[in-house]
């Protein structure tokens, strides 16, 4: 337990029953009537956003939720496993779990999972990693002109829009929240 004067940013709460991570906070001390606080906080599992105020030095329950960065291994065909590089140790995790993250997800690279009471309840990649560009229609003579895209298939069979002067085999560094083309790597 902890009261709302104790908030930090990443603190996990839980709140009738469900796990919620402070994004911001905020005490205020308007100058009549008794201060608060203001939150804003995210819903681990779902990753909802709501905004909740608290009457200052309310008890709150807070949870310990482990994130450690694993390995990830392979599909077996159902989960993806993961391997803790510390103990070896292998987690097997759920599609739904690893959910859009699976599009950007090679063999061997690196993610954060995070863990509460055994359960899994995210996996986040890195902010970008790098793909290969392993099909994409070829550029015609003149498509150098900015702002044109075309759609490529990069090596985990995930589809982007790139622009039109890239080719296949090209490295290409890609936001792994939204899925957008950030650059050429090479």
């Amino acid at each position: 337990m902890a009261t709302t004067n104790d908030l930090k940013n990443g603190m996990v709460l839980n709140l009738e029953g469900q796990l919620w991570s402070v994004v911001e906070f905020q005490h205020v001390k308007p100058g009549k009537g008794p201060a608060f606080v203001r939150t804003k906080l995210k819903n681990v599992t779902t990753g909802k956003t709501v905004d909740k105020t608290f009457n200052a030095g309310t008890k709150v329950e807070t949870s310990n939720v482990d994130k450690r960065t694993m390995q990830y291994l392979y599909n077996d065909g159902t989960d993806f496993v993961f391997m803790d590089p510390d103990t070896y140790d292998q987690i097997p995790v759920t599609p739904e779990i690893v959910g859009d993250a699976a599009k950007y997800m090679l063999e061997n690279q690196e993610a954060v999972i995070a863990r509460h009471e055994g359960n899994v309840l995210y996996v986040e990649l890195p902010a970008s990693v790098v793909l290969e560009i392993t099909y994409t229609e070829p550029g015609l003579q003149g498509d150098r002109s900015t702002g044109g895209t075309k759609p490529a298939t990069l090596e985990t069979g995930a589809e982007i829009s790139v622009p039109l002067f890239l080719e296949q085999g090209t490295k290409v560094k890609v936001d792994t929240r939204d899925g957008s083309y950030l650059g050429r790597v090479n």
